[in-house]
């Protein structure tokens, strides 16, 4: 990975990940300035779901099971937290997504009866394990299907507010966590509110691969590194996370209800068009139904997830049609 002799590599390991919560209270394994980047790797998945050979796993994976097994939320493991210096609650973090590669070469996906989007359709658990093919960017399912290699990380967070105490990671919030938006791809920026000094953000749950949805429960879960340079921005207000692509600007609501996440997400983006444009609510209400795309995040966490997405050219200035 590119990068100069100062930028700080944090990786997965006993001591630098904590397993399935976040947790205010967390004490950071890192701390940066504003403005740095920060390399980190992830590993994903628990001991039942390990490769056979020839699959490589890599040496940090066993031994985080050993170190943090017994005491185990269900959920994921994340590397963190990453202590950004300066940072107050009430402003926000801007993550800029700058490098995402794999850490191995292989990934799971898994099936499990009373889960995913048809709880009662399947009866039998079932893993599939699944090749990465690195110099093609392809992923190989055992049953010949290729799937382009599309990587990002399906967990990004920050602490949650110290009333919220300790929280499973599966569910989507306001601190973002297990977001699973498949835009947020090398290249792009993730926006999350602040809710305690130093941020404490925490990435995990690296995606190979994913579809809309997330539909059977887990997209093609792997270890991933990614570069992330981490800002405090002081001159954005969020209550939800937001995002940015090099085309698209990004609204995200999370609720247990679908009809719920279409509303933040919604209201969200109003709010951010009203901000950056010269145009009314009304004016972008119909700007939203006629260039907006409104989509299911994902499905399968609990708090179910819904983004909308607006091509950036629609908040350049413009100048308004003169009628004869």
């Amino acid at each position: 990975m590119d990068g100069s002799a100062e930028v700080i590599r944090l990786d997965a390991g006993p001591e630098t990940v904590h397993w399935g919560y976040f947790d205010s209270r967390l004490s950071p394994v890192a701390t940066i300035e504003s403005g740095d980047r920060i390399v980190i790797s992830t590993v994903s998945g628990g001991p039942e779901l390990l490769p056979p050979a020839p699959f490589e796993v890599p040496p940090a994976l066993p031994e985080i099971h050993a170190a943090h097994g017994p005491q185990r939320f269900f959920g994921h493991i994340c590397t963190g937290p990453v202590a950004v210096r300066g940072a107050r609650a009430g402003q926000t973090l801007q993550v800029d997504i700058e490098r995402i590669e794999p850490h191995y070469d292989w990934g799971h996906n898994v099936i499990r009866p009373l889960a995913g989007a048809l709880p009662a359709d399947f009866a039998d658990a079932r893993v599939v394990h699944t090749k990465l093919d690195r110099e093609r960017r392809i992923w190989r399912l055992p049953w010949g299907h290729r799937i382009p290699f599309r990587p990002f990380f399906g967990v990004m967070a920050v602490a949650p507010p110290p009333a919220w105490g300790v929280i499973p990671t599966p569910p989507p919030r306001a601190n973002g966590g297990n977001v699973d938006n498949k835009e947020l791809v090398e290249g792009t920026t993730l926006y999350l509110p602040i809710f305690v000094d130093g941020a404490l953000f925490s990435v995990g749950d690296g995606h190979g691969a994913q579809g809309d949805g997330e539909v059977c429960l887990t997209a093609i879960e792997t270890g991933l590194i990614g570069r992330f340079r981490l800002s405090v921005r002081d001159d954005i207000a969020l209550e939800w996370p937001r995002a940015e692509t090099p085309t698209h600007v990004i609204t995200m609501g999370f609720d247990p209800d679908l009809d719920n996440c279409v509303v933040i997400a919604l209201r969200q983006m109003l709010d951010l068009v009203c901000d950056r444009t010269a145009i009314d609510r009304h004016q972008a209400y119909t700007l939203l139904s006629v260039a907006g795309d409104l989509r299911v995040t994902q499905v399968v966490n609990g708090n179910k997830g819904v983004h909308l997405m607006l091509d950036k050219r629609y908040l350049d200035p413009f100048e308004p049609d003169v009628q004869d």
